[in-house]
């Protein structure tokens, strides 16, 4: 005579096989379905279209505007403190400039043509830890952000 525990076994996994048939079966029927396509698509669609709309609210003109006052002012203040013979906080500057400027390559060029090749050496050293220290900053701001639980 077969165990109660055996038998109770077998139950549960003869159950266990009906709700995965189950589960597999409504699922293919559901795909199937022409209307859930067209909702998924729809959905999709709406998805894309929001993504897009909160691209175009990212830029602002009058956030443009901030980040060229302070793209200027750091450039000057970077040449302000080369002129000093202040090489260090020069550079600090002539980086932050770096940051938020929106073709970091182009002024790169600019620097190399401009400044002198030992203080341009100080920025190529100095670009990584700006980044880096910008990258902390930022996550910092988005940790901040998150509720807490």
């Amino acid at each position: 005579m077969p165990c109660v525990r055996t038998v109770l076994c077998l139950l549960a996994a003869c159950g266990a096989v009906a709700f995965l048939g189950y589960c597999v079966y409504f699922d293919r029927k559901r795909r199937g379905d022409p209307a859930f396509r067209r909702r998924l698509r729809d959905k999709r669609r709406a998805q894309h279209q929001k993504a897009e709309g909160r691209g175009a609210q990212l830029w602002d003109p009058a956030k443009n505007e901030k980040l060229q006052e302070l793209f200027l002012q750091e450039v000057q203040m970077g040449e302000l403190w080369l002129s000093r013979g202040d090489h260090r906080l020069g550079v600090e500057h002539l980086g932050n400039a770096l940051l938020v400027c929106g073709q970091p390559e182009e002024l790169l060029k600019v620097f190399k043509h401009t400044l002198p090749p030992k203080v341009f050496e100080m920025l190529l050293h100095k670009i990584p830890l700006i980044c880096q220290s910008q990258l902390k900053k930022q996550w910092f701001i988005y940790l901040m952000k998150l509720p807490s639980c």
